[in-house]
């Protein structure tokens, strides 16, 4: 099987299975997402929803947020993993955004990433999701699940990753297959114990054959 064989194998699999993928991060609007992908970077989706709910009442729009007390915040994310870094960057981020891109979240990937807190990753995930910009997010599940299933080969890196993906992918499916990867990496491909006697799509996956 090639590769072009094994992606429209992939393509047309989640395409009747999950046509409708979407983040599992709970959000209202642009700037909730961007605080919630940048708590969620080495944390669980189910606990930055937990935090998030009483975080947005007290900051519910950037302004608020911008002119915030470090230490304040801290008391609303403490849960969350490396609340000291992630405290300091949500209130960065909030006074670049009302300064610097009058409290509009912008769709540019260069542009995001002038704010705190927010790299490649996170930046991807706010212009595909929000703006449905044709870039690919790599986070350690799609890295994991596409070097497993054979979409990437060899890729050492995240953003080597990323150039593989969406130079195979056709255009119009790449936000749809950031959701694909991550949730068959969260729910069946696991990192530890992948569910390969649950899996569905074991036909074309490259990893599975070493399991038998």
């Amino acid at each position: 099987m090639n590769k072009k064989e094994r992606y429209q194998l992939f393509v047309e699999y989640f395409s009747k299975h999950q046509p409708n993928a979407e983040t599992e991060l709970e959000y209202s609007n642009p700037y909730e997402l961007l605080v919630a992908v940048i708590l969620s970077a080495q944390c669980t989706d189910k606990r930055v929803n937990i935090v998030t709910k009483d975080l947005f009442r007290r900051f519910p729009e950037a302004e608020s947020l911008a002119e915030a007390d470090v230490a304040e915040v801290f008391e609303y994310i403490k849960s969350i993993s490396y609340p000291n870094n992630k405290s300091k960057h949500l209130v960065g981020m909030a006074k670049i955004l009302v300064n610097n891109f009058n409290n509009i979240v912008p769709s540019d990937v260069d542009d995001l990433q002038t704010m705190p807190g927010v790299g490649r990753k996170t930046a991807n995930v706010i212009a595909s999701v929000i703006y449905n910009v044709p870039v690919m997010a790599v986070d350690t599940h799609v890295f994991r699940v596409a070097d497993r299933l054979g979409l990437t080969t060899k890729a050492k890196t995240p953003l080597e990753a990323e150039k593989q993906l969406v130079k195979y992918i056709p255009k119009e499916v790449i936000n749809l297959s950031h959701h694909w990867l991550i949730l068959h990496g969260r729910y069946v491909c696991q990192a530890r114990k992948p569910k390969c006697d649950e899996c569905q799509i074991t036909h074309f996956c490259k990893y599975f054959p070493g399991k038998l």
